[in-house]
């Protein structure tokens, strides 16, 4: 009886899997990116209102609520528009659907998930500010945010409202975060780190810089758990579908107690 001895190299080699190769320094590059091109969109808007202005447009006629929504809609779309497009016409960086994570159209699976990370938002949300609370006696869990859209008294105010804050923010802020910042970065560094760097931008971004050091904390701390969550849905179902409709419910939830039943927004601390 004869032994026998394979000679294909495959049988006998192991195969080594080379360590993933990060590039650290877009963890800083990245978030600076998507920050400036922020800030430009604000100045580019409100340098053209400005110019506007000393052409003789009388802004003083317009409905504010009516200038808050058409800002809101120009600053997120040039926002968006500079994070794709510069870098592509300078370096010929290319962004595609799959890394903004809108390669696909919602599915159930989204709709279904989005709900179970609303309730996991809030009950992490609340858990995180009692601890805070504790931890340091100057934090305010109870600090409203400025959204605008200040004393509306007609119906199509309230509309617009709306349509700025539970439909164009929801989806531009989740293009913009959980899709380019997130979908950039998780190639490039540790997952956990990416989730990390984009809730910390989106917290930071959200927080009042005008009223001392902790104005505005709670509300940082409260989204930047938010985006943990939708970060983490982006993982589980490879879109930012979920985390959309999540952004939606949350703000949803944020537009009926603040314009539509004040009175159960006041027994509940806000």
């Amino acid at each position: 009886m004869s032994a026998s001895f394979s000679t294909n190299p495959a049988a006998v080699t192991p195969v080594v899997k080379k360590p993933r190769a990060y590039r650290w320094w877009l963890a800083i590059a990245l978030p600076a990116w998507v920050f400036i091109s922020f800030v430009f969109a604000q100045m580019l808007v409100v340098a053209i209102i400005t110019a506007l202005r000393g052409l003789g447009v009388v802004f003083t006629e317009v409905n504010t609520s009516v200038l808050e929504t058409v800002a809101a809609a120009v600053i997120y779309l040039l926002c968006f528009g500079v994070i794709v497009s510069l870098p592509m016409w300078i370096k010929g960086f290319r962004t595609t659907r799959e890394d903004v994570g809108l390669a696909r159209l919602p599915s159930w699976i989204d709709l279904g998930l989005a709900p179970a990370g609303f309730v996991i938002y809030l009950l992490a949300s609340a858990l995180m500010m009692y601890i805070v609370a504790q931890l340091a006696p100057g934090f305010n869990a109870a600090e409203s945010q400025d959204i605008g859209f200040q004393d509306l008294t007609k119906q199509y105010e309230y509309v617009l409202a709306f349509v700025t804050l539970v439909m164009i923010a929801p989806v531009a802020e989740e293009a913009i975060f959980r899709g380019y910042l997130y979908g950039k970065l998780r190639k490039s560094v540790p997952i956990w780190m990416a989730i990390g760097i984009t809730s910390l931008l989106f917290g930071l971004l959200h927080m009042k810089w005008d009223g001392g050091l902790l104005a505005g904390a709670n509300v940082g701390l409260d989204v930047f758990v938010l985006s943990v969550v939708m970060c983490s849905l982006r993982e589980v179902t490879g879109s930012i579908w979920a985390g959309i409709v999540l952004h939606m419910m949350k703000n949803g939830l944020a537009f009926y107690l603040l314009f539509i039943n004040t009175a159960l927004l006041s027994t509940m601390g806000g």
